[in-house]
């Protein structure tokens, strides 16, 4: 499908700069677009790249000032970023859509499926699973009894939901994930050996939620491990027994929650952190990669390092880490100086 500057600025309600007839038809990053290819300038790092670029339309921001003459036509909006997202969410739902259940996927007989779904090759769905309109559920999945999922969902290849687990409408769960494996709950007995504890709740992953490639979301021991609304998860992502995560909580990849910890809503987690267990993160809280907590965090804060703690004493203790060498040099040269004086007295 090819669309024009003029059609891309109405739609985006923003202002053309430029040959308004000038078309697209694919998307291309800044740096690398040929004619033909819309792109866009967000981050201001790649500015030089929009004198240069051979995209005919790029997507700016309605107070960005060129300092040369560009040869693409420019459609300002207030955002670019959000602005190409819009496009490529219309772009998405622009292409066929999947429908109908596959001869080889098993279906219950009690199941209770909707409208203008779709399930793949050798999906199992099981025993009073609820299953909403619109549904995408793609092949190798396996959905186990009494799992409900929402209008709109989609589900691709290799999910495995447990039993009795609820998945809210206009929900995304990638490639591998598992919701609703046990929790790792293990009781020690006298002869240094472990029973495991039956783990008898749920995993509840409200609307708009998006679960990455391979992440593990476990039931709870009791009650329900919660997702809340609007959350994304990346890949590779572990939420233990019995953690709530607050609405639109956006979290990367190869991070850890441990048991019954609660995140706060609106919060930005980098990758690999490592949050222990019955710990409290407050409400738009940002915590930097690679940071490990052991303690609860307020409202608001910023924190970084193992152990985390506030990012403006971070970076002042690092810049002192990092001159440690130098420091210590010094304290033996006062040390020695010191001792030569109190050998002369």
């Amino acid at each position: 499908m090819e669309f024009t500057a003029r059609q891309i600025a109405d739609y985006l309600k923003g202002e053309v700069e430029g040959d308004d007839t000038v078309s697209v038809s694919t998307v291309s990053k800044i740096e690398e677009a040929q004619p033909g290819s819309l792109s866009f300038l967000a981050n201001p790092n790649y500015t030089p790249y929009i004198y240069t670029t051979g995209a005919s339309i790029v997507l700016v921001n309605k107070d960005f000032k060129p300092e040369k003459p560009i040869s693409a036509t420019m459609v300002r909006v207030e955002n670019a970023y959000q602005a190409l997202a819009g496009l490529l969410n219309l772009y998405q739902q622009s292409l066929p859509q999947k429908k109908g259940v596959s001869s080889l996927a098993f279906v219950h007989e009690r199941a209770n499926t909707g409208k203008d779904i779709y399930v793949g090759e050798f999906v199992v769905i099981g025993e009073n699973v609820v299953v909403g309109d619109h549904v995408k559920i793609y092949p190798h999945c396996y959905v186990a009894d009494n799992v409900t999922i929402g209008s709109n969902t989609t589900i691709y290849p290799g999910v495995k939901i447990y039993e009795n687990c609820v998945i809210g409408k206009d929900c995304t769960i990638h490639a591998g994930a598992v919701i609703g494996a046990d929790g790792f709950g293990f009781a020690p007995q006298s002869d240094n050996n472990y029973m495991k504890i039956a783990q008898i709740g749920n995993v509840i992953l409200e609307d708009h939620v998006e679960i990455g490639a391979n992440t593990t979301i476990d039931r709870a021991t009791m009650g329900s491990t919660v997702v809340k609304k609007g959350v994304k998860l990346d890949n590779l992502i572990q939420v233990a027994h019995n953690v709530i995560i607050g609405e639109n909580t956006v979290i990367a990849a190869q991070t850890g929650i441990a048991g019954s910890s609660k995140v706060g809503k609106n919060c930005m987690i980098g990758g690999q952190v490592g949050i222990s267990g019955h710990i409290t993160i407050g409400d738009e809280v940002k915590i930097a990669a690679q940071s490990g907590l052991s303690s609860s965090v307020r409202d608001k804060k910023i924190v970084m390092g193992a152990p985390a703690f506030d990012h403006e004493k971070y970076i002042k203790a690092y810049i002192h880490f990092r001159n440690l060498e130098k420091l210590v040099k010094r304290v033996d040269e006062l040390e020695k100086r010191l001792a030569d004086q109190q050998e002369q007295q």
